[in-house]
């Protein structure tokens, strides 16, 4: 059987190491390569021998060139490219960026091994995988086809700024509302989608296609 591609793209040499270590140990899978930092990896897109991986292992803090800018050059040149982001930050807005260009899966540093193999085997077979655990919070719904929720026009059109890097001033400016319209929009939203933060927002709407990703 042919073994799943993976490529870790991390400065940590140890972790590296390791992690490629871990993954030997799972017998679907094979470390193909492995790379200090982002300018590294998308460079190597240009080699005659570069065998493009099946899934990528980004880490998000990296020197010369970080997940997050990784993650845009890969959105604009190597779109079906399946990434699971890796880190030791779980705060709402590093994820938020890493999903909304194109990462398949958020994950901790120190998450099981069992976890991570399930992971790994989701982003290849499913093309994705979200995980209740992302920064603490707790996204129980995603939006279920049998219980679509009808949305407003401008709450759809919220929704999909949402899902950029604009800050909530942004988004209010951009639509020629006061940050107080926004902040009812938000919190209705919230309410009516039974969500608790932006991340969960975003993943509703990559769920259910307002957005494609």
């Amino acid at each position: 059987m042919e073994k799943i591609k993976i490529i870790i793209v991390d400065d940590h040499l140890l972790f590296s190491q390791s992690l490629a270590y871990l993954i030997g140990t799972f017998k679907e899978f094979e470390v193909t390569g492995s790379y200090c930092n982002g300018k590294e990896f998308i460079n190597s897109f240009s080699a005659d021998e570069f065998e493009k991986p099946n899934i990528v292992l980004l880490d998000v803090n990296m020197p010369i060139m970080d997940g997050v800018e990784t993650m845009k050059w890969l959105k604009a040149n190597q779109p079906d490219l399946k990434v699971l982001a890796l880190s030791v930050n779980d705060d709402e807005d590093t994820i938020m960026k890493m999903i909304t260009n194109g990462a398949k899966g958020y994950l901790l540093k120190d998450t099981h091994p069992t976890m991570f193999k399930e992971a790994l085997l989701e982003v290849y077979h499913k093309g994705f995988y979200y995980t209740e655990m992302i920064s603490g919070l707790l996204i129980n719904k995603l939006g279920n086809n049998d219980n679509k929720v009808l949305l407003k026009e401008r709450e759809v059109e919220f929704i999909k700024l949402a899902c950029t890097e604009k800050t909530y001033k942004e988004i209010a400016d951009g639509m020629c509302l006061s940050p107080k319209t926004i902040d009812g929009y938000r919190e209705n939203l919230f309410q009516k989608l039974e969500l608790k933060t932006r991340i969960g927002l975003v993943l509703y709407a990559i769920k259910n296609k307002i957005v494609c990703i």
